[in-house]
């Protein structure tokens, strides 16, 4: 028996190999961001004459504000916005609250007004490219966005009307409408190579 035990403990030990849904679960990078990889950051470095990739502006990161002015009268109100924006985002947003007291508005310092989440990585790229291809047509008599939303550092600022654009949200389920500024945070030196960015990426814009 002692001998077996030897035996046992200096045979070689079978390789372990993870389950089959471990070897198989790994995610492939998002159709946009390839697409910025091996099209766009070729045509952006040949169209601004850039002799170093990592010179080429690219997407920082998005960030999507809901501002919930009720909630100053009833913090309640602020659930839905809560759980709406983390359907339409994928991602668990934070409380925004006042910076500074407002007598007129009843607004004191510290008051909850809002939410917002900050994409980054993969699920910034998912997220501009709902946006852009499926989002943005849904707007009634669509032409395309405006030119002139740029902040002159380079960023993008797009207002929203309402929620029901985004195909997550259950419009029966929607208790009131809700309008969000989604702001687009990108490397570039300029408004003109972020204007050549977002448009190589697809943002459509009104011509």
């Amino acid at each position: 028996m002692a001998k077996d035990r030897k035996e046992k403990k200096g045979a070689p030990q079978e390789e372990q190999r993870p389950p089959e849904a471990a070897r198989h679960s790994a995610k492939e990078p998002p159709r946009l961001k390839q697409r910025f990889r091996q099209e766009v950051a070729p045509a952006l470095m040949k169209e601004f004459e850039l002799n170093n990739p990592m010179a080429v502006p690219h997407l920082e990161k998005i960030v999507v504000n809901m501002g919930v002015g009720e909630a100053t009268q009833n913090a309640k109100v602020l659930d839905p916005a809560v759980g709406e924006l983390a359907q339409i985002t994928g991602q668990k947003p934070v409380i925004t609250r006042a910076k500074k007291s407002i007598a007129a508005f009843k607004v004191r310092a510290g008051m909850p007004i809002g939410a917002m989440v900050t994409l980054r990585g993969d699920r910034m790229y998912e997220f501009f490219d709902r946006l852009v291809n499926i989002v943005l047509p849904r707007v009634r008599d669509f032409r395309g966005v405006s030119t002139k939303s740029f902040d002159g550092r380079g960023n993008y600022t797009i207002g929203l009307h309402d929620q029901l654009i985004f195909p997550e949200i259950d419009y029966a389920r929607v208790d009131k409408l809700k309008g969000m500024n989604v702001t687009i945070v990108t490397t570039a030196r300029d408004d003109n190579q972020a204007r050549a960015l977002l448009r190589h990426l697809g943002m459509p814009f009104r011509a």
